[in-house]
């Protein structure tokens, strides 16, 4: 059973981790005057590294994991390859596909995201909302993801993906992800 949890809030760590993922959640907007400003194509374009833990629903850390993001855009079209690797030695490869449909809009997909993930960003704030199949032993689960990102400065992002089934809170994913300066 608690093997069973761990890979249940292990993907939705990696999912959560990056990027993406959909709804446009009222409240966004009313971080449109914080700054600095987040845009997926500048902050993601390049490599990002990040640390992060998974909670199970009563806030116990059941997996900790670091990951490496490598970001490439062109033409508002962007992809983000994600390498994550957890405490225990596991490793696991994500990569989103996105795409900016309008000023601070954003859909994305990847191999294990239910249909399209979307989201809204305003002022230093994104918010994505998407459903991640999850593999936990034999069965395969259809996890929601809420993530609210938030720009603290150039370099620093921290992430915070809240994990649903049937509308009840199954876990929650903190990540904080630090640009790598130019060379």
């Amino acid at each position: 059973m608690i093997r069973s949890i761990r890979r249940l809030a292990l993907a939705g760590a990696l999912a959560g981790s990056l990027l993406l993922g959909a709804c446009s959640s009222p409240g966004v907007e009313r971080y449109a005057d914080a700054r600095p400003i987040l845009t997926l194509e500048d902050y993601f374009d390049g490599t990002v590294d990040a640390w992060g833990i998974v909670m199970d629903r009563s806030g116990e850390v059941i997996r900790r994991f670091s990951v490496t993001i490598e970001g490439r855009w062109q033409d508002g079209k962007g992809e983000l390859d994600e390498r994550f690797v957890y405490a225990d030695g596991e490793r696991e490869t994500r990569v989103w596909k996105i795409e900016r449909t309008a000023q601070g809009r954003y859909v994305g997909r990847a191999d294990d995201v239910v249909g399209t993930a979307s989201g809204t960003a305003a002022g230093n704030a994104l918010n994505w909302a998407y459903t991640l199949r999850v593999p936990v032993g034999d069965s395969i689960y259809e996890i929601d993801f809420d993530d609210w990102m938030f720009l603290v400065d150039e370099q620093t992002l921290i992430n915070r993906a809240l994990m649903s089934k049937f509308g009840f809170r199954v876990g929650e994913v903190l990540i904080t992800f630090k640009r790598r300066s130019a060379s």
